[in-house]
């Protein structure tokens, strides 16, 4: 019997801007999948079957991935933007396959997981797949079919909370329409991604707190500006009222990823004021409990 688990993740910068060329950051949390490979499914995720399509694994494994989800009032949980389908795929993986013994056999690991997540849901950047894959902070930048993933450490002195919105996302359309807004309004579009870009980089290369925030700040204008443009919701209404108060105390909030629910989180000096907490609360966003740069894919031992 092996048991296997892998981290969740949270993308920091980098949205939407790494599919056209940024640096993106993105986050392991401690909050993972964990699979039993004694154990008979209950449900196969889409990435999981294609795992076994590709040959990768000769069948699915029960995996457990309630820590990566949240209680509905119905009884039933949902997912809250946490990469739950990349930490499935990786932990059936390592509980049928087993743990890489070194750096080229995680290597090979990610990039097996990445050609099955990549056969299920018919592209994406890959990010979720290597914060579950490698763990820690990771600086992520896609080149051709593979990516360059390197490890990488936040400034000293950021402070990162994650909120949990009180709705799901719903984001299978908001990559389309924004690709659909660059072909079609190039004029539009362009000065928008680049700023977005900008911000990435500035993120990517900060070497002190100070620089990180301004790089956020310069995406989160981008990304508000980008998603009025393509008429999706990446800020909420609740997530943008909660930008404009960050704003005022000098730090800054915005969503993680695709944005229009799930997950958005608030950065500074220092965690969130009382005040600003008393107000997501009033939004229906609560603190969710985790920390960053959990370790990747691994093999649970007994008792552990």
């Amino acid at each position: 019997m092996t048991i296997a688990r892998a981290p969740g993740k949270l993308v920091l910068s980098g949205s939407y801007s790494v599919l056209w060329g940024a640096p993106a950051l993105v986050a392991a949390v401690d909050r993972y999948a964990v699979a039993d490979s004694n154990r008979p499914p209950v449900h196969v995720a889409e990435e999981v079957e294609a795992a076994v399509r590709l040959g990768m694994v000769e069948r699915p494994v029960f995996v457990d991935a309630s820590a990566l989800r949240t209680p509905e009032p119905d009884g039933g949980s949902r997912k809250i933007g946490l990469g739950s389908s990349a930490a499935i795929l990786l932990a059936t993986l390592v509980a049928c396959r087993g743990a890489p013994k070194n750096a080229g056999e995680r290597q090979a690991l990610f990039e097996a997981a990445l050609r099955a997540h990549r056969e299920a849901q018919g592209g994406g950047s890959g990010i979720d797949v290597a914060a579950s894959t490698f763990g820690g902070v990771l600086r992520f930048l896609r080149e051709g079919d593979l990516p360059r993933v390197t490890p990488q450490k936040l400034p000293d002195g950021v402070v990162i909370t994650v909120f949990a919105c009180d709705a799901p996302a719903v984001t299978a359309s908001f990559i389309a329409r924004v690709r659909d807004l660059a072909a079609r309004a190039p004029s539009s579009f362009d000065p928008i991604m680049a700023r977005a870009r900008a911000g990435a980089i500035t993120c990517a290369d900060a070497a002190d707190a100070a620089a990180f925030l301004t790089g956020l700040r310069e995406q989160r204008r981008a990304l508000f500006d980008l998603g009025r443009a393509a008429e999706v919701p990446i800020f909420t209404a609740e997530v943008a009222q909660l930008a404009e108060l960050a704003d005022n105390d000098g730090s800054v909030f915005l969503p993680s990823g695709a944005g229009g629910g799930d997950i958005a989180f608030h950065a500074g000096t220092s965690a969130p004021s009382a005040a600003f907490q008393r107000e997501a609360l009033e939004r229906g966003l609560l603190p969710l409990a985790l920390s960053l740069g959990a370790p990747g894919a691994c093999v649970v031992e007994p008792g552990a």
